[in-house]
């Protein structure tokens, strides 16, 4: 009796303790903890990433984007775990081994009684034992599910369709960051070369500002002809100090996508003005062929559509019986046993009866969710034609509207070294060369944003197109290589003649 008390005492307090262990509390994330995780976070990202030495170039910019942005590193990470998913789903197709081991003990002995199997009155034997108090058991089983195969192979099947779709993923983050790369390289080589002109125009607009005060102030002029005269030099100060402030983000956003110190003074190589209509040559029918067959958004829903209709052959299997096959080997160390191993088979035929009321309305999800994908498709399809003759379109204006800014930058620039070339140290001609050299940074700067945005309508083109750098494993190229093959890649992106991407 008292040991009966004792076991359920024990018992008692197992339940008390693990009822305390599952009560869990509220813990907001330290000062000290953010702090030294976000301190590890930013020395991971910069990890192996080599600093920029020289003047970077346009090549050098894409490959470091390729190589080291962030974002770029998530995607490739998606498609890993895509991979490794697939990997497990592979193994899911394996029929089952399992080995199990066990230990079984009472504190009595277990003593049965018997009754005639004919009269039903107890049997005339002594009760026995039947069980030793202590055993331990083994056993190795192999089962085999013809249904769960099935279901297994269709799951491979999809979930190999999903690393496709993590792929053509990563493939328009790609485009996208090649993009960001081209506009935020093209704002950063516009505020390089303005810098200078613009610091110069600005300290010319606070002397002659100055100087008016000081006329103002001796009344040399008329008051109002003074006011009117500061006015206008305010004017054009506010102009270059709002070109300045637009122009300084252009490298805080270039050494994000390449992962570079966002502090650190970057110089980058103006390549010119690589202007090349080539794109608009191309027949909008040969875009449009290009866009169906490697355009990442139609072919992901073309892995889609197929995923879907996998998932109603899945719907299908499951109206099937259920047939398994099994075989084990056991062992037991209970004395009282006189065959302490042994083996055993068996086959086993099983069947949900509820499947004959719920296939149907399976079947018709299933089916829904096939024209579902299908409509999905059609729909990107349109889409991206409908993408593939705008952005020829933006292209188009971006080029013309390119071509009138820089003929109006090369009028203006002109006129004001015409106009600094005067010489004069009057007040009014301060007024006008400031005016003058201001007007010329606008268009100067003007050509600039044209140029981004034709970089930028080209880059969109090309990704609509599903054209792409073709490289091989980016995370295992050097740097220096990597730079050299994009830039050859790229300059062939105008043929229009590129294969699916392969960049890794």
């Amino acid at each position: 009796m008292q040991k009966k008390f004792i076991v359920q005492a024990v018992a008692a307090c197992v339940t008390v303790m693990l009822t305390a262990c599952g009560t869990v509390q509220v813990q907001p994330l330290a000062s000290t903890e953010l702090t030294t995780q976000t301190a590890l976070d930013r020395q991971e990202a910069m990890e192996n990433v080599p600093p920029v030495v020289g003047a970077l170039t346009m090549d050098e910019a894409i490959a470091r984007a390729l190589k080291y942005n962030l974002e770029r590193r998530t995607r490739v990470m998606e498609e890993a775990l895509a991979m490794n998913q697939l990997d497990s789903a592979n193994w899911d197709m394996l029929p089952q081994l399992m080995a199990n081991a066990g230990y079984t003990t009472r504190d009595q002995e277990l003593i049965t009684r018997s009754v005639d199997s004919v009269t039903g009155k107890p049997s005339l034997a002594n009760p026995y034992i039947s069980s030793a108090r202590n055993h331990s058991s083994d056993d190795l089983g192999l089962t085999w599910n013809a249904l769960d195969f099935g279901m297994s192979y269709i799951t491979a099947k999809q979930t190999a369709d999903r690393v496709n779709i993590a792929a053509e993923r990563r493939r328009k983050a790609m485009h996208v960051l090649i993009q960001d790369v081209r506009t935020a390289f093209w704002r950063m080589a516009s505020a390089q070369k303005l810098r200078v002109e613009v610091q110069e125009t600005i300290d010319l607009a606070e002397e002659a500002l100055k100087d008016a005060r000081k006329a103002e102030a001796e009344r040399l002029r008329s008051p109002v002809d003074a006011l009117r005269y500061q006015r206008q030099l305010l004017e054009n100060l506010r102009l270059l100090e709002s070109i300045e402030q637009e122009l300084s983000s252009g490298r805080v956003e270039l050494a994000h996508l390449i992962n570079a110190p966002l502090s650190q003074l970057m110089e980058v190589s103006d390549p010119g003005a690589q202007v090349d209509a080539a794109l608009l040559d191309m027949p909008i029918e040969r875009m449009e062929e290009l866009a169906v067959m490697q355009n990442a958004d139609i072919r992901e829903q073309f892995y889609n559509a197929r995923i879907a209709t996998e998932e109603t052959r899945r719907v299908m299997l499951r109206l099937f019986p259920n047939l398994s096959f099994n075989y084990n080997l056991r062992y037991d160390s209970d004395r009282y046993m006189i065959n302490n191993r042994w083996n055993d088979a068996g086959v086993h035929l099983s069947y949900n009866l509820f499947n004959l009321f719920s296939g149907p309305a399976q079947k018709r999800l299933a089916e829904a969710g096939v024209k579902l994908a299908d409509q999905r498709r059609i729909t990107a399809q349109m889409t991206v034609l409908t993408q593939v003759h705008l952005s020829r379109l933006q292209y188009q204006i971006a080029y013309k509207q390119y071509t009138r800014a820089d003929e109006i930058w090369q009028a203006d620039a002109k006129i004001a070294m015409h106009i600094k070339n005067r010489g004069t140290a009057e007040t009014q001609g301060k007024l006008e060369q400031v005016a003058n050299s201001t007007t010329a940074i606008l268009s100067l700067l003007r050509r600039y944003q044209s140029l981004a945005q034709l970089q930028a309508s080209a880059s969109k083109v090309q990704a609509t197109l599903g054209l792409e750098p073709v490289l091989g494993s980016v995370s295992n190229m050097p740097l220096d290589q990597l730079t050299r093959e994009v830039g050859a890649s790229m300059a062939g992106w105008n043929k229009g003649v590129q294969a699916p991407a392969v960049a890794k």
